[in-house]
């Protein structure tokens, strides 16, 4: 039982809980993202070390959790969430977090929440917020949840998903002929602050040197990417500090990303066609261009020498929108006029350049799903009806690449959600048109292309990752060849 909260109150605010604060209010007001505006704003305000570190868990547990604290609120309140003000509310979920979900001492994490209460939205709503978290106070985790699994939509509660998640998420379990037993697991490593993990692009650098680079900046090394020769994971540290992810010779980008595109560059059998003619290949929908950058790297290693001369880029990295393509610029910038970066629209390549490309990469515009640990805001930003407005671009967007691929090539489709509707059923969609494509069996790629066996990948034809199975984000891939 946690101890009795002292009445005390600090003089002033603590600034690690203010910055808190003022992220949550950017990413309800501004439809910001925490993990672009938390580090620039802890520099402004000269936040650095335990400091910084206990702002970054306040702000990202907070979002994660929020729909298990809303539940919990709503309980000590006697009022639902969205009668309270925005405010206010976001500071009794900060509360609600030091409470139930750190090491934060009950009296300090009451103390200092009204203050910042009294601060944000005046002395009498820091009186209501007092006499909340002090009910909050009054019990432990283990007890609140055994609470929330009484009540309506205990997964959603308990997990802090949204109910229709929580169903999507049942479903592609069985619709990829996993176990729903699962599914409090999966919805558990949601809830897990993921690694940051590093990839070494084959021909710019080696894993080996990435390693001793980030010894010397004093990173934090988890350990080599168990799935690909290309991925390092760090336990802490600033990826920036390193020489090689500052001039693009490495990057930052999920092990799971890594290794679909891994898988894509081997079946399309690394840039040629029919064994002798090479051809382009065209990441589709690049932005912000890790997977652009790792495919150009793989395409300029394997040609080496090989490689046409005054024939244009190997590599062709398209993005529709103008500030995304200014990143995919800036990854694959180690790797000179080997890529062509372009902006248009991804749906009229294949009637404009048919059969043109060896391999095209389709990772289609997704609602993200796959990646709500990285992206804990956006499971609280995402509607059921946000399918029905992706699945026709989804769909557009794989027939222009099937169009845009050479007679033999291989189309990858890739997602970062697991949800069916974005990733089975645009496939099948794609196959039952005459004349098309076959399917080739992503798990065999996906297994040729990993540094060793990853388990638990089912059998096929295409590929689905787990987090709670492999530490990666929820990608899916498909692999299609062009009949000839």
């Amino acid at each position: 039982m946690p101890s009795h909260p002292s009445r005390s109150r600090p003089a002033r605010t603590d600034p690690a809980r203010t910055v808190a604060l003022d992220v949550l209010r950017a990413v309800a007001d501004s439809d910001s993202y925490a993990n672009l505006v938390l580090p620039p704003m802890l520099a402004e305000r000269g936040i650095r070390g335990r400091d910084a570190a206990f702002a970054t868990e306040l702000t990202y547990g907070t979002l994660r959790l929020r729909g298990r604290y809303d539940a919990v609120l709503a309980r000590t309140s006697h009022r639902p969430p969205a009668e309270i003000d925005a405010v206010l509310l976001d500071v009794l979920r900060l509360g609600a977090h030091q409470l139930l979900g750190m090491r934060v001492p009950a009296h300090a994490a009451v103390s200092q929440t009204v203050a910042l209460a009294r601060q944000a939205v005046g002395a009498g709503p820091a009186q209501f917020a007092n006499a909340v978290l002090r009910a909050v106070a009054a019990r432990d985790l283990d007890a609140w949840l055994a609470d929330l699994r009484t009540g309506p939509d205990p997964l959603a509660a308990e997990f802090s998903h949204p109910a229709w998640v929580v169903r999507a998420l049942r479903e592609a379990l069985a619709g990829n002929g996993r176990s729903v037993e699962e599914l409090p697991a999966l919805l558990a490593a949601d809830n897990e602050a993921p690694e940051v993990t590093l990839v070494a692009r084959p021909g710019l650098i080696d894993r080996a040197t990435l390693r001793s680079q980030a010894d010397a900046a004093g990173l934090t090394v988890a350990g080599e990417g168990p799935w690909t020769p290309t991925a390092l994971r760090l336990a802490g540290g600033d990826p920036a500090a390193l020489p090689s992810v500052r001039s693009g010779r490495a990057g930052v980008q999920d092990e799971g990303s890594q290794l679909v595109t891994l898988a894509a560059a081997g079946a399309a059998g690394m840039g040629t066609s029919a064994g002798a003619v090479v051809r382009p290949w065209l990441d589709m929908c690049a932005g912000p261009g890790g997977k652009s950058a790792l495919l150009g790297a793989l395409l300029t290693t394997s040609l080496g020498s090989d490689a046409p001369t005054g024939s244009g880029a190997l590599l062709v990295a398209n993005e529709v929108a103008p500030h995304r393509a200014d990143l995919v610029r800036r990854s694959v910038r180690a790797l000179g006029s080997a890529v062509e970066v372009r902006t248009a629209d991804g749906r009229e390549i294949g009637t404009a350049e048919p059969g043109r490309y060896g391999l095209v990469l389709v990772d289609a515009p997704c609602t993200g799903l796959g990646a709500l640990r990285r992206r804990p805001e956006s499971r609280w930003r995402r509607r059921p009806e946000d399918l029905a407005r992706l699945a026709p671009l989804q769909r557009d967007l794989l027939t222009s690449a099937i169009r845009a691929c050479a007679p033999g090539g291989v189309v990858a489709y890739v997602t970062c959600s697991p949800h069916l509707a974005e990733t089975h059923a645009v496939v099948q969609d794609a196959i039952r048109r005459p004349g098309g494509v076959e399917v080739l069996d992503a798990v065999v790629a996906v297994q040729a292309a990993a540094a060793q066996s990853v388990p638990d990948l089912g059998d096929g034809p295409f590929v689905q990752l787990w987090p709670h199975l492999h530490s990666t984000d929820a990608m899916f891939l498909a692999l299609l060849r062009v009949r000839p």
